[in-house]
């Protein structure tokens, strides 16, 4: 090897050797800063739990004396403080056919008496009056269920199994839920309902579903159940009332001692499920016609066969109902029926139940 391949060689090394030094500098370097952040990281991170839970906190001392346990003489559920005069809302499942019932305020184990306003089953929502208003007693201050977004996280107050002012946690996973109460509450279905993943158990019906802001967004009304499990709780999926459609149903029976405007459409009919020759679903049969309403207009009558609304297959009467829930009054839509073995299809303006 010459002498100035051996100088050159000698000053890649050279070169090699420094930047080798450089890298483990930076190694160093690199992992003193990711051990600094991941100090930062652990000293923000308490921060961050201390404000969320100074969140909770605060929402739960805010709303919780708006939440009661209402105790009929076989149910036991929750109400939510509509208005200073003693009004509280709740689910008509909670009051059943009772008029009387005890009631217990957050904090406080001194039972009011309270007797029904009114119980509106379509919609499960009823409201009882407190006999005597209680010094101090909180109105809750109820959201827009507009702005109720997935993932937003939520408390469920209430009295689950009996234990009065109790919180769950969890987020609201959807919203627009049409929801059958068919293996509970009053067998309604309900439109727009929001689904949580906060335990609504027994005994939390009726109660209060709450954002971070402080504001009732929902009545919590039911569980999930699974029937693969044979009826028996879906864990992490309840479903609540959303508040619009409580202040509406809520603020007409305060108002007028009644519901006089339900705002949901109806086809005039009574009706049933009837089975094919394998004793499934078939279709809903047409028992009988309101005179004037908005099938009779259209030209249906007992013994029809209804199949189709709006398009949507409907073989039980739950179905129907479910595909009239997100329907308006005076909307005009499909309805495919049988008759005397063959198909028709009418257009109907809906009435309004």
């Amino acid at each position: 090897m010459d002498a100035s391949l051996s100088r050159a060689l000698r000053r890649v090394g050279a070169a090699a050797a420094l930047v080798c030094c450089l890298a483990a500098g930076c190694g160093s370097a690199a992992s003193q800063a990711q051990q600094n952040t991941g100090t930062t990281a652990q000293a923000d991170s308490p921060t961050a739990a201390n404000g969320l839970q100074s969140d909770y906190q605060k929402v739960v001392k805010e709303v919780l004396p708006s939440v009661v346990q209402i105790q009929a003489s076989r149910e036991l559920g929750s109400g939510v403080v509509y208005d200073g005069k003693g009004h509280i809302v709740t689910n008509a499942h909670v009051v059943g056919s009772e008029k009387t019932f005890k009631v217990i305020a957050a904090n406080s184990e001194q039972p009011l008496t309270a007797r029904l306003v009114y119980s509106y089953p379509e919609q499960d929502l009823a409201v009882i009056k407190l006999d005597k208003v209680p010094a101090g007693l909180r109105a809750a201050v109820f959201g827009d269920s507009e702005k109720v977004d997935v993932g937003q996280i939520v408390l469920a107050m209430g009295s689950p199994l009996g234990l009065s002012s109790s919180v769950t946690e969890g987020i609201v996973s959807a919203t627009g839920r049409t929801v059958s109460e068919a293996g509970g509450g009053t067998g309604a279905t309900i439109a727009n309902m929001v689904q949580t993943s906060a335990a609504i158990n027994p005994g939390n019906s009726g109660g209060a579903l709450v954002n971070l802001a402080g504001q009732v967004i929902g009545i919590a009304t039911l569980g999930a159940a699974d029937p693969d499990l044979g009826g028996s709780a879906a864990p992490g999926i309840g479903f609540a009332i959303p508040a619009s459609l409580v202040k509406t149903i809520a603020g007409q029976i305060v108002k007028h001692g009644k519901v006089v405007d339900s705002g949901r459409a109806a086809l005039d009919i009574t009706a049933r499920t009837v089975v094919d020759e394998r004793y499934q679903p078939a279709g809903v049969a047409v028992v009988s016609v309101k005179p004037g309403g908005a099938a009779d207009k259209a030209g249906l009558r007992a013994g029809d066969i209804i199949t189709k609304v709006a398009g949507r297959p409907v073989n039980t009467a739950t179905s129907l109902a479910v595909a009239l829930a997100s329907a308006k009054p005076g909307q005009r839509i499909s309805v495919t029926y049988q008759r005397g073995g063959s198909e028709r299809t009418a257009k109907v303006t809906l009435g309004r139940q």
